[in-house]
């Protein structure tokens, strides 16, 4: 679970919850709650901060491998993982990449139709 990656990382690095919060710009209710596994699904803008103030990247956070866990689900070609990391640096929210995923499902699904 990304939540206990995070709290082992913050420990190792001697942060408590209110110093991670403040250097990483997370709110310390969030970050309790994703160290708690109550939000299971933080965005990729807020892992992104995380894994960059814990001195980490992403990649290694969302790793379920790390957790005695099958990873195949991150098994994501590399070029997709910067187009991502860009994105987010560029501000594109998770509800953007969904109505993107969307568009292009309802795409598909028209060319397919004609």
């Amino acid at each position: 679970m990304v939540g206990n990656r995070i709290k082992r990382l913050r420990l190792e690095k001697g942060y408590s919850i209110n110093e991670l919060s403040e250097k990483a710009g997370v709110s310390k209710s969030y970050l309790s709650y994703i160290e708690r596994g109550i939000q299971r699904n933080p965005s990729l803008q807020v892992i992104s901060k995380l894994a960059s103030t814990l001195g980490t990247n992403v990649e290694d956070l969302l790793d379920t491998n790390k957790d005695g866990k099958s990873s195949d689900i991150w098994k994501i070609d590399s070029d997709w993982i910067q187009l991502v990391h860009e994105a987010i640096n560029q501000g594109i929210t998770k509800d953007d990449f969904a109505y993107y995923l969307d568009f292009i499902k309802f795409k598909k699904n028209n060319e397919g139709n004609k």
